[in-house]
């Protein structure tokens, strides 16, 4: 992958990631003149679906910002942004179950979901590892590939092949996160249906929030998978022209 190319290719990720985050919140706005039939909050709505699926160890909080809703599991929370909790327009009951519907995946055991909690610390381990680990391999092919033991010639790559492993966990972690997601949103339009909150008729404005939602994931997911792919095709180049 040539640098020009990578150029290239960030830069169309990095314009799909600003559209989809920028059609997230025009799609906010415009849904946030939309109010229920039912007039439940996202508040009221966290509250009856958490009670109606037997979930009585979760609290609902309010949080600043916009769009800054999110479940913590740990702390068994679920937060919501001021216009999100008060509001009772269709894009506050959606989002407010979308989040609901990531404290449903832990209850159930959804799969996908476990294996992202696996990989947030992996990740966050690997972001820190990955380029000292390829430095180090760097360091070790200039010095062992001139040793008279072979033996020892393969040990740099094999270090920075490891950090390469590494910094790819976060490219893996933003995979696992797009179906968990899209799942999440499966489960807040289903929960909406079922409870009431929204009706058939308000079911495509909510489809269209989460839809919008999802757009942004993808995004990180291209983005992060560019970045890998430069940064392995980089290493894999250093230890190319070492060994010419």
């Amino acid at each position: 992958m040539e640098y020009w190319i990578f150029v290239i290719l960030i830069l169309l990720c990095c314009a799909f990631a600003g559209s989809a985050s920028a059609k997230v919140h025009r799609t906010y706005n415009a849904m946030q003149s939309v109010p229920t039939k039912s007039h439940a909050t996202g508040r009221d709505t966290a509250l009856r679906l958490l009670r109606e699926n037997d979930v009585t160890d979760i609290e609902v909080g309010r949080v600043k910002g916009v769009l800054s809703d999110h479940y913590h599991p740990t702390k068994k929370q679920v937060n919501l942004s001021e216009g999100v909790y008060g509001g009772d327009s269709v894009a506050a009951v959606a989002v407010a179950a979308h989040e609901i519907g990531h404290v449903m995946q832990r209850k159930k055991g959804y799969l996908p979901y476990k294996l992202r909690s696996v990989l947030v610390p992996i990740t966050n381990i690997g972001s820190r590892l990955a380029f000292p680990l390829v430095l180090i391999g760097i360091l070790m092919e200039v010095f062992l590939v001139r040793t008279a033991d072979s033996a020892y010639a393969n040990w740099g790559y094999y270090v920075a092949i490891a950090g390469v492993a590494l910094y790819g966990t976060s490219t893996l972690f933003a995979l696992v996160t797009l179906p968990v997601e899209l799942d999440a949103s499966r489960r807040a339009k289903a929960m909406l249906l079922e409870t009431g909150i929204i009706s058939e008729d308000e079911l495509p404005y909510a489809e269209k929030m989460l839809s919008a939602a999802a757009q942004t994931y993808l995004a990180s997911l291209l983005v992060s998978l560019v970045y890998f792919l430069r940064f392995a095709w980089w290493v894999l180049r250093i230890f190319g022209r070492s060994r010419d």
